[in-house]
């Protein structure tokens, strides 16, 4: 058996192979259980603490013995990482993807991914996926559902194992707004009838995008949005949310957390199904009154978040424009905007 001997004392659940118990004292950590646990350890200095992977003899999934946090110091000094309503908000740095990842193969979860492809957007998802398979929750089960008016475009990608692409025809639209709100009726009804049955987590992302660094299991939560890179150090007073009245997105001077991008969101089945149900609806009745939320889709989203506080928030990290520079506070650009006409894309 091996000990971990450190100054602090830690507290190590271990998982499923039926360790008798725990003895824990100042003097450190000492793992007894009925069966025998073997590893390398790769050690560190206090600062950096101790880590050790070990795996039960015969097999079996790997486990993690880790340093205590210190109460008294923060992993990042130079940002915001938890809103007034205890919700992280995710930055590189703030988090242990090895723990992260294990608790999630644990409970074998899977995640959907709905992409819009219509009309000449159809030409992003190649760069889309084969950047998704290197990089996106990398080691679980996905599936990308693809909304198209274009199947027979859809590119074929090489795919690991437990993941795998749905399309999904739907119609196209004469505005490129309506492609984009409409996307929220189309989420809802799939939510429902189709995605409730296959996965436990939908992620919702612009296509005229590409990963380029990790996005793990990290951003999972119940229900999460994401910093707009435009607006994460603004004023209240400067986001472009819906101020008139008569839209059923209107939000108040005096309200409103932060400006959350309408390209990257999420969260389990049922409420990205509530979310994108409630956002529908005030689309709908904006038609019936012949207004339209002056950004759209994105205006109900940040709408929704003011009543309803997403559990997670993601930075800028996770949407991230390359023409808006790189500042300091920015550790990973890990989901970029391609560059593109606009026009000739939405023509």
């Amino acid at each position: 058996n091996k000990t971990c001997l450190q100054d602090e004392s830690l507290v190590v659940q271990l998982l499923r192979y039926r360790v008798l118990f725990i003895y824990f004292n100042m003097e450190g950590l000492k793992l007894w259980g009925s069966r025998i646990l073997s590893g390398v350890g790769l050690s560190g200095d206090r600062d950096r603490g101790c880590f050790y992977r070990r795996q039960v003899e015969g097999g079996g999934d790997p486990w993690s013995v880790y340093s205590k946090e210190t109460f008294l110091s923060h992993r990042r000094k130079d940002v915001l990482m938890m809103t007034p309503w205890f919700a992280p908000i995710v930055w590189e740095g703030t988090f242990n993807s090895e723990i992260l990842n294990e608790q999630f193969r644990l409970r074998n979860i899977s995640v959907g991914v709905t992409v819009f492809a219509i009309k000449k957007y159809v030409v992003f998802l190649q760069k889309f996926l084969e950047t998704a398979e290197e990089y996106f929750v990398v080691g679980h089960k996905v599936n990308y559902y693809i909304f198209t008016d274009r199947p027979d475009e859809v590119p074929s990608v090489a795919l690991k194992e437990g993941r795998n692409i749905v399309v999904l025809k739907v119609p196209n639209y004469a505005r490129w707004q309506d492609v984009s709100m409409r996307r929220m009726e189309m989420i809802s009804n799939f939510s429902q009838q189709r995605f409730i049955k296959e996965v436990h987590y939908l992620v919702c992302v612009d296509v005229d995008m590409r990963f380029n660094d990790q996005v793990g299991v990290e951003i999972l939560s119940d229900l999460f949005g994401t910093l707009h890179p435009g607006f994460y150090g603004a004023r209240r007073q400067s986001f472009t949310y819906e101020r008139r009245s008569i839209s059923q997105a209107v939000i108040p001077r005096d309200e409103g957390d932060f400006y959350y991008a309408g390209g990257f969101f999420g969260g389990t089945v049922i409420e990205v199904y509530k979310l994108t149900k409630r956002c529908h609806e005030g689309i709908m009745m904006d038609k019936d009154n012949g207004i339209e939320a002056i950004w759209h889709d994105e205006s109900h989203l940040n709408k929704y978040f003011v009543y309803h506080k997403p559990t997670k928030i993601l930075s800028p990290e996770y949407l991230w424009d390359d023409n808006m520079g790189r500042p300091q506070i920015l550790h990973k650009r890990r989901f970029l905007a391609v560059p593109k006409n606009h026009a000739a894309i939405r023509n």
